[in-house]
């Protein structure tokens, strides 16, 4: 008897924050999602406790932001080795802030909207194998002591940083270890914290501590002189001790929950790309914790490939558009790499020469404050632009703000993220905008509130992941309808 398969029009491996919105996305937008997940139940190991704002941005065009930052605490500045702060506050956008709030809410909130819109989550599903060619993906999964098999158009592997997908796809994944022995325990405090993210680095080692929000803390410590395997227990007393040598207390640190040791590692797959088959998130690259940038990396990954994917499903874009996706989003994970890894290698520095520089930085924090600045955009994901032609208008590849938008009809977006939620294009522009009716299915149009402000004149058609894939001033309709096609593929007749 011929073996059954289920067939989808995108397999996601992978029931992380990544894959999970980008299966929201793909089902939202009408196509068929199958995710497969290896862990039969969802795990309650939450290492990411930040969501930066470009993220949030991301969440807001989803209809999502509010209600996760419900679940957490904004945090507007943080400090780094002792009185060097980088500000928050001060972020050109609706979210000038980090949140706090552990991953599981993050999940929770993206796993709901997944299944509204009609993705198919199948737990317990091991990828063992995976086969391509011109026409399609073919992955074969063992499940229930059964081996099914999943076909589809395009497959994406979102499964961390042990990826199957990117094992069995023969990619490497070049890097190295930066930090060995690291301890995590979920405990209790008897005295709370004075802030919300409660850290520091001595010549001893490192400690955070952060609130998951219902009375259990997540510690992270490293002990500078003590490098133990993974596997090897972690014992309350010796990470109290470390805490309080670190931080200066303990704050009553008792029952703990859960205790384990890890290493951190950095390392980057030279593509994103094999085929049909596309890797996001710790699959493509992981990074120090330092910044939180992690999990903020990956969702903003899913974000820049969900909506390719649906135009390539569709039929409206030629392969190259998929191409993009490496050119824009792997530089991008290299640079989180170079800087998350420079903030660790800082805070927890051995040599003589690297802890003078982090007296340095400390000594001279007044005078860092450009720098922080521009770090600030960076950590927070908001300093990211895309590579665009050397002749287009210089807002192409730019990550563009929330726009305040003219309201046409009662009800309809005030804003550019709240335009976004459609999950197509945004063309904004002051004046007639009727050109774009023959892209209806893939483009909403609307006039800034203000027509005669800082955009006098240009006309920005806003990709579904805020970055603007063309500009133009006063262009005329001939050049509409030019960049119409580029960028959406030639309307159905």
């Amino acid at each position: 008897m011929a073996q059954e398969w289920v067939e989808s029009d995108v397999a996601v491996v992978g029931a992380g924050p990544t894959g999970l919105l980008l299966a929201g996305d793909l089902a939202a937008a009408g196509l068929r999602v199958t995710v497969l997940e290896k862990r039969a139940a969802e795990s309650n190991l939450t290492r990411a406790f930040a969501v930066h704002a470009r993220t949030l941005e991301q969440l807001d065009a989803r209809g999502l932001a509010d209600e996760l930052i419900s679940t957490g605490t904004p945090v507007s500045s943080l400090r780094l080795f002792g009185r060097l702060r980088v500000d928050l506050g001060a972020l050109p956008t609706r979210f000038p802030f980090v949140l706090v709030t552990p991953q599981s809410n993050t999940e929770r909130l993206l796993q709901e909207r997944a299944v509204k819109a009609g993705a198919t989550i199948v737990r317990g599903a091991e990828v063992v194998n995976l086969r391509q060619d011109p026409a399609g993906v073919r992955l074969q999964a063992r499940q229930d002591g059964r081996v099914a098999e999943y076909r589809a158009q395009y497959a994406v592997g979102t499964d961390g940083v042990h990826s199957t997908v990117r094992d069995l796809l023969g990619i490497p994944f070049p890097g190295e270890s930066v930090v060995e022995s690291v301890m995590l325990a979920d405990v209790r405090l008897e005295r709370e914290p004075e802030g919300v993210l409660t850290a520091n680095a001595t010549e001893a080692g490192f400690a955070f501590l952060v609130p998951f929000g219902d009375g259990w803390y997540r510690v992270i410590a490293w002990d500078r002189e003590r490098r133990l395997p993974d596997g090897a227990p972690v014992e309350l007393p010796e990470l109290a001790e470390l805490v309080r040598t670190v931080l200066g207390t303990d704050h009553g640190l008792h029952d703990a929950r859960w205790m384990s040791r890890f290493h951190s590692d950095e390392r980057q797959v030279p593509t994103y790309r094999s085929g049909r088959v596309f890797l996001a998130g710790d699959a493509a690259h992981c990074h120090s914790p330092a910044g939180g940038q992690g999990m903020n990396t990956g969702l903003q990954d899913a974000a820049n490939l969900s909506w390719k994917l649906v135009a390539a499903v569709r039929g409206w874009a030629p392969d190259a558009l998929l191409d993009t996706y490496q050119t824009e989003r792997h530089p991008v994970g290299r640079a989180v790499l170079r800087s998350s890894g420079a903030l660790i290698r800082v805070a927890l520095a051995q040599s003589a020469p690297t802890r003078a520089l982090r007296a340095g930085l400390s000594a001279a924090a007044d005078r860092l404050a450009p720098l922080t600045r521009l770090g600030a955009k960076t950590v927070s994901g908001i300093g990211f632009s895309y590579p665009a032609e050397p002749e287009a208008h210089p807002l192409t590849g730019r990550r563009i703000p929330d726009l305040r938008l003219a309201v046409d009809v009662p009800g309809g977006p005030s804003r550019l993220y709240e335009a976004l939620r459609s999950g197509r294009s945004v063309l904004v522009g002051p004046d007639e905008l009727s050109v774009a009716e023959p892209w209806a299915d893939r483009v909403v149009t609307a006039a800034p509130e203000n027509p005669h402000g800082k955009l006098r004149d240009t006309v920005l058609l806003v990709r579904p992941d805020g970055y603007a894939a063309w500009a133009g001033v006063d262009p005329s309709r001939a050049e509409l309808r030019t960049a119409l096609t580029r960028v959406l593929g030639r309307p159905e007749d």
